[in-house]
């Protein structure tokens, strides 16, 4: 979950994340001597950031398609707000193909990105989604090509810029 207020960063806190981000495992170690900074330095830094929710995760970063499942859409999913979104979410926790869920404004309530094996399995996902009594509607777009994946780098350095 992100932060509610902003969190500054220095020079030295983005060309460390510029370092992990280019490099995952570098190490603590590498990231030092790439740096010219001492090891403890990278440590407590990398520490803060996390406790900071600037860093989330070190985790490696998966890719569907490799997974066998190359096929991405969005669900924009009107729902009964009667109990808010939390029956709709929990639904959804459980569908291994769901990747994100986000509430938003306008005609819909929730937007899910969802991943298939094929445009028939993406079938089978939509009918699981909807397999909950407080969602309405689904209004559903299928990826046709990511022409920019998500990214971080270029915001990291705006947040320099003040």
């Amino acid at each position: 979950m992100a932060p509610s207020s902003s969190v500054a960063i220095d020079e030295l806190d983005a060309r460390l994340i510029t370092v992990f981000t280019e490099n995952p495992d570098v190490g603590v170690l590498g990231a030092s001597r790439i740096l010219g900074v001492a090891r403890g330095t990278v440590q407590a830094r990398l520490e803060r950031l996390e406790q900071r929710g600037v860093i989330r995760s070190f985790a490696p970063t998966l890719d569907p398609a490799a997974l066998g499942f190359p096929v991405t859409a969005f669900c924009m999913l009107e729902i009964r707000q009667r109990q808010g979104h939390s029956p709709v979410v929990d639904h959804l926790k459980e569908i291994p193909e769901v990747l994100e869920v986000h509430s938003i404004t306008g005609t819909g309530d929730l937007l899910v990105r969802v991943v298939a094996k094929d445009n028939a399995d993406l079938g089978r996902v939509i009918d699981t989604v909807l397999d909950e009594v407080h969602v309405i509607r689904a209004n559903t777009s299928i990826s046709l090509v990511t022409h920019l994946e998500h990214r971080t780098g270029p915001l990291l350095t705006r947040s320099l810029d003040g």
